[in-house]
């Protein structure tokens, strides 16, 4: 009988090209990594430079926080943003977070007195950064000052494009301070809120004061009001408010004033509920505003935004 034949005649030279043959392709599959790894690199590079991203949102909202902490502007930073945003209509998705307050008719309504001084802060932020649109620099000048007035950290996602004039909201759709519960309702039910959201949001009056040449009226909320806590509900629960002869209220000092706005939320029952909440537990209020807050900065915005920054 013959010797059987075998596929490879010399073994060690068979195992030395297979060994050969592993190597040549476990170096063509880094080369390969090596490429894909390379060309992802330039891909991030091209779209740091041309879009505005996650780093120029934070160095803007950290800007913004400095800038409301050395002017004292948290109040007048959060009232921009606040009414950019909250001329928002859920059943027509118009008005909301689009930088339209800065055009005419809408800078001019009664409500936006005094804005433009807001506006005139913030633009050399938006000259050092002109990638981002208005509509985020103004919210992001309210979270920033949330933020710079002690408040949460609430996040901001950056995304929004701006208006145009003729996207401009009507006059009338913010709340006017003169009304009751049901003007409340009928303020933020139409931009999607619920009585509880209505209550947390009105917490930021723990912010500011009321300017004669603005609102008519003149006086803080509270005894501190560049601080952000939950003294307002205390204050306005636990205080003794007189009317006074132009329909706001005085407290017992006679230093501080309510609008009958903020006296609805006291005898409204749900409303004083979540008043009663708030006064008691701060931690609560400042997750509830945040989340609040958030939502109103976003309105007619749903998954059109990026990934959130936060102030520090």
């Amino acid at each position: 009988h013959g010797t059987p034949s075998t596929a490879c005649e010399q073994p060690a030279q068979c195992m030395e090209d297979m060994a050969y043959t592993k190597e040549q392709i476990a170096k063509a599959r880094r080369s390969q990594l090596a490429i894909v790894g390379t060309f992802c690199i330039c891909i991030g590079i091209l779209w740091y430079f041309m879009t505005p991203g996650a780093t120029v949102h934070q160095q803007a909202l950290a800007d913004l926080v400095a800038l409301a902490k050395e002017k004292n502007a948290a109040p007048i930073l959060v009232r921009l943003a606040w009414h950019d945003a909250g001329t928002y209509d859920a059943s027509s998705n118009t008005g909301g977070p689009r930088g339209t307050i800065r055009f005419h008719p809408e800078s001019a309504h009664a409500a936006n007195a005094g804005l433009e001084k807001a506006r005139m802060l913030v633009e050399p932020i938006k000259e050092k950064y002109p990638h981002i649109s208005h509509a985020d620099l103004f919210a992001m000048g309210g979270v920033a000052g949330i933020r710079a007035a002690g408040g949460p950290s609430i996040p901001f996602r950056p995304g929004r494009v701006d208006g145009t004039p003729d996207h401009t909201a009507p006059d009338g759709r913010l709340p006017d301070a003169t009304q009751g519960s049901q003007h409340l309702r009928e303020v933020f039910y139409r931009m999607g809120f619920n009585d509880r959201e209505i209550v947390a949001l009105s917490g930021a009056h723990t912010l500011g004061r009321l300017h004669k040449d603005r609102s008519g009226f003149d006086g803080p909320w509270t005894h501190e009001p560049l601080r952000f806590d939950n003294s307002y509900y205390k204050l306005l629960l636990n205080e003794d408010w007189k009317r006074q002869p132009d329909g706001t209220y005085k407290d017992s000092t006679n230093t501080l004033t309510m609008t009958s706005m903020d006296i609805a939320l006291k005898q409204d029952p749900v409303f004083r509920e979540y008043c009663e909440v708030y006064a008691e537990n701060e931690s609560k209020f400042r997750v509830d505003f945040s989340k609040s807050f958030q939502k109103l900065l976003e309105l007619g915005w749903s998954g059109k935004l990026g990934s959130p920054v936060y102030a520090i």
